[in-house]
């Protein structure tokens, strides 16, 4: 199945949709034509308008399988993903990155971004009573 997302006039998705392999193109079945401008003519004609663009369910091209709320990047050909919070910002390879980094000790915690306080917090798979934030400069669980 080939999956096409659906762009607003910000190049936002809206929609994902799937598409039978079996669509005629001018180069071949849909299947065998990944990112095929004859995939996005078929949606265009087939929903009756909107910009769409291809999208790879097994992350092959465009970076990433599109969801809605993703944006596209017409000069990198690719997909972007919402910016999880406002101090969250892109990195070279346009992944979102908190302004902290990840913690490197992760062992039996469930970790969450504290935008309020921009630091990483945790508490214990076994004991969410037990609570921490990371302490970037030691690289160490304090706490909280």
């Amino acid at each position: 199945m080939a999956h096409f997302a659906e762009l607003d006039g910000n190049n936002v998705v809206t929609r994902v949709v799937v598409v039978g392999n079996d669509i005629p193109t001018a180069a071949g079945p849909l299947g065998s034509n990944d990112m095929h401008v004859d995939g996005e003519a078929w949606c265009i004609n087939f929903f009756k308008g909107g910009t769409w663009k291809q999208t790879s369910y097994n992350h092959n091209f465009r970076k990433q399988y599109a969801g809605k709320g993703y944006s596209y990047d017409f000069a990198k050909d690719k997909f972007i993903c919402p910016q999880p919070y406002a101090s969250w910002s892109l990195d070279g390879n346009d992944d979102w990155q908190a302004p902290v980094t990840y913690p490197t000790d992760t062992t039996g915690k469930h970790i969450i971004w504290d935008e309020a306080g921009q630091k990483w917090t945790a508490t214990d798979f076994d004991n969410v009573d037990n609570k921490y934030n990371w302490d970037a400069s030691a690289l160490a669980w304090v706490s909280a």
